[in-house]
């Protein structure tokens, strides 16, 4: 089926899932999931596939084993699609892409690339392209200092310091998200951060596990 957004009972569904995160809610309401929320996702997806590659959908279930919050269900559904993220929540969408954690090889060449003339320069570019489309980049995983190895006056040095770079947008929740109009967003979104994911994927590359 062609996407057409989500519509309120969608945004209802997760409202109510926020008040009582339990099973008997989960199983009384599991049609308003598979069918309002789920299945456009999955229709979301199928169209954006073509263009931004594979993708996947988390399961709705949380992992409690490790955490003090017990409450089972997730109150937002995720997607993966190829390097971007998608989400919907009772708050609205919110879209990110890029590299949230880099494992040590990724972290090494990142930083080798941030500090080489060319590749660093290249990378300040790339970041004022994409917000100057309106979307943010955010570093993760910050160091208070310089790595090891560089100098804390380095001219790119809060670059440095990330251990992780991505770019993310938010939109609140407006009529246009129950419409197809939402996949436009996220195509903008996607196609905008470009300039940053492209040069992460060319200077940091895949997981080492996955480079083998």
């Amino acid at each position: 089926m062609a996407f057409h957004g989500w519509p309120a009972d969608a945004l209802e569904f997760y409202e109510g899932l926020e008040a009582d995160n339990s099973k008997t809610y989960w199983t009384a309401n599991r049609s308003m999931y598979d069918e309002l929320v789920l299945a456009p996702m999955t229709d979301l997806l199928i169209e954006l596939a073509g263009e931004f590659g594979e993708w996947k959908i988390f399961r709705p279930y949380r992992d409690v084993r490790f955490s003090a919050d017990k409450t089972p269900y997730k109150t937002a559904i995720g997607a993966r699609i190829g390097a971007g993220y998608v989400q919907l929540s009772a708050d609205g969408l919110m879209a990110g892409s890029g590299l949230y954690h880099m494992d040590s090889g990724q972290l090494a060449r990142y930083r080798a690339a941030v500090a080489h003339d060319r590749t660093g320069t290249e990378l300040e570019k790339a970041i004022k392209a994409v917000v100057k489309k309106g979307i943010d980049v955010r570093g993760h995983g910050t160091l208070k200092t310089a790595p090891r190895g560089y100098s804390a006056d380095h001219p790119r040095v809060e670059l440095l310091r990330h251990k992780g770079l991505t770019t993310w947008q938010e939109w609140d929740v407006e009529a246009w998200l129950g419409t197809a109009a939402a996949k436009k967003r996220v195509v903008d979104f996607l196609r905008g951060s470009r300039p940053v994911v492209d040069w992460l994927q060319a200077n940091a590359g895949d997981p080492d596990a996955v480079r083998g």
